[in-house]
């Protein structure tokens, strides 16, 4: 599957999606983009906030993109910083993706390539309901 993904348009795409930032208090821009199972690429950066706990990560704000251009599941992702250095989702962030993800979902992290699973073992989301609703 690794071989499938244009790992060089993801992140050109999170690098564009990055430079858009809203980070006037800590002026570290995040930028994020996945492919999704239809093939488009999806993207978001991050949207800080005065009252700091409503910030939204970048993961967020690609995640409403992917839901109002007609869902779907993510297939592989990368996430950079101001510098397009790799960045790791933070743990909030991985089960966000886990959520929208599609089976063995490939992220590009800091030690490589790592699987949804790997980045985030024994995660609970869909696949674990619709396993227990179908019993």
């Amino acid at each position: 599957m690794t071989s499938h993904v244009n790992w060089e348009a993801l992140r050109e795409a999170a690098s564009e999606a990055m430079r858009k930032a809203y980070v006037p208090y800590s002026k570290f821009p995040v930028g994020a983009a996945a492919l999704v199972d239809d093939g488009r690429i999806v993207s978001g950066c991050n949207i800080e906030n005065a009252s700091y706990g409503v910030t939204l990560c970048a993961e967020c704000s690609m995640t409403s993109e992917l839901i109002m251009g007609g869902g779907g599941r993510l297939v592989a992702f990368v996430c950079v910083d101001g510098d397009g250095a790799t960045l790791m989702p933070c743990g909030r962030c991985r089960q966000l993706l886990f959520e929208h993800s599609a089976e063995g979902m490939l992220l590009q992290t800091v030690s490589g390539i790592r699987t949804i699973d790997e980045v985030l073992p024994d995660a609970f989301g869909p696949r674990q309901l619709d396993e227990y609703n179908a019993k």
